[in-house]
């Protein structure tokens, strides 16, 4: 079927959007305008508010939202919001705090909280007459352009920290970049980040066209390409950890504390030199972030963004966790590198994220950050001690097999009956399926 190019989508009415869509690939069946409408929220306003958070909207998403309890956090025991639509997160997240819940709880450490963001210009001058010009006149002139749009910042402890200028012209032809560092404290500060830089590319064109040392020539060369901020920042981040006596371990499946220990540091050993093990690995981290990141209304692309490519700093992508085993003493950390906001965007406009917000004691921006790196790490520790014990399946299946047996149509019923028949059994898709229409048959 060839489909037609449509012009004005953007000012057509909700119900306009679906008709056409309806008509153009839908073939008209109403049922799918049913489908779209009962997710449509009864409350007028707040269904307004929710369509005003993007473009083009025609109906509202839903994704379940599940509370991970017991989390001891630096001495606070709080119960973690978790936004996810795959089955297990929140039952391993649940189990991990419960586990170390009576052993110390999760500790954590702010290590920075450098935020990062560049311009990006060409400039065909030799590069020793770029950094004089930086030094020597323009630095100042990027600081003095942007007070005005620093002070609420300045006043709430943060703003620009510094501000380099990075040679780059070994790896592209007269490239260079104005390096900014900032704090922006309890915001994520994309937009104030982003709206220094730009400021920063408006000054560095009207100082290059004044400056003396450059003929004509060299100032007409300047190009801005670009002024944006980096989802990589190595330098905001934090680290969560765990650790106990190996006696104290206790792990219920089977083997003993001592090679529950060693198989467990092994995992994380494969997943430091394997990269094929470090992606699934960082992936698990990720289930246990990203949850908290959207029931929290951040940007879980961005978080993601910045925990892969710190991944794969040394040049070898490689686990985010690690795991020591000294004198006696089991000990599993985290460094991630994380940027979120407590102010701002959705944090004031979403009523769930407010509600979590609210549940985890309206943490500061740091606060938050620790939240987080718990919640990978506690995911991270449920997987790898599946993994090394009794199976990711036995677990993971059990948590899926709801979802198998709505698939299938089963009444509540015939579901009491399958939790009850995979009690003491490990969740095969092939082996519900065959058990269910037995039953059916009969």
């Amino acid at each position: 079927m060839n489909h037609t190019p449509v012009e004005g989508f953007s000012k057509l009415s909700k119900e306009q959007k679906i008709d056409w869509l309806l008509q153009e690939y839908l073939n008209n069946n109403e049922d799918y305008k049913k489908v779209l409408e009962q997710y449509w929220n009864e409350d007028a306003a707040l269904q307004k508010l929710h369509d005003e958070f993007s473009e083009n909207t025609i109906s509202n998403f839903y994704m379940p939202y599940g509370i991970a309890p017991n989390f001891l956090i630096d001495g606070k025991l709080l119960a973690l919001p978790m936004a996810v639509e795959e089955s297990s997160v929140v039952a391993a997240a649940s189990k991990s705090a419960k586990f170390w819940l009576n052993k110390g709880g999760f500790k954590t450490t702010i290590i920075n909280t450098e935020k990062l963001g560049h311009t990006h210009f060409i400039l065909n001058v030799e590069p020793h007459k770029v950094l004089h010009f930086f030094n020597f006149k323009l630095k100042k002139k990027l600081f003095e352009a942007t007070e005005a749009i620093t002070k609420n910042m300045r006043n709430r402890g943060g703003g620009i920290l510094n501000i380099k200028l990075i040679d780059k012209t070994a790896d592209l032809e007269n490239y260079f970049q104005l390096k900014a560092s900032f704090d922006t404290v309890d915001s994520m500060g994309a937009n104030f980040i982003n709206s220094c830089l730009e400021q920063f590319g408006k000054t560095l064109k009207e100082e290059v066209s004044k400056n003396d040392e450059f003929t004509e020539e060299e100032k007409n060369s300047l190009q801005i390409v670009m002024n944006i901020l980096s989802n990589y920042t190595p330098h905001c981040i934090v680290r969560a950890e765990v650790s106990c006596k190996i006696e104290d371990l206790k792990d219920d499946s089977g083997i003993s504390n001592e090679e529950f220990a060693w198989k467990f540091k092994q995992a994380v050993t494969i997943a430091e030199i394997e990269p094929y093990r470090a992606t699934t690995h960082n992936k698990g981290v990720m289930n246990g972030v990203d949850a908290v990141v959207i029931a929290t209304g951040n940007d879980f692309r961005a978080t993601e963004a910045c925990a892969h490519a710190f991944a794969a700093k040394t040049g070898t992508y490689k686990s985010l966790t690690h795991c020591t085993i000294d004198n006696g003493i089991f000990r599993f950390w985290i460094d991630l590198p994380i940027s979120v906001g407590v102010v701002g965007g959705l944090t004031n406009l979403h009523p769930l994220v407010k509600f979590s917000l609210s549940l985890l004691g309206k943490p500061s921006a740091q606060e938050l950050m620790s939240i987080l790196a718990v919640s990978g790490l506690a995911q991270n520790f449920a997987a790898l001690r599946s993994l090394v014990t009794t199976g990711i399946q036995k677990g993971h299946m059990k948590m899926h097999l709801l979802n198998i047996l709505n698939q299938m149509g089963a009444t509540e019923d015939e579901k009491a009956h399958f939790v009850n028949y995979f009690k003491d059994k490990t969740v095969s898709h092939h082996e519900v399926i065959d058990e269910f229409n037995k039953m059916r048959n009969q």
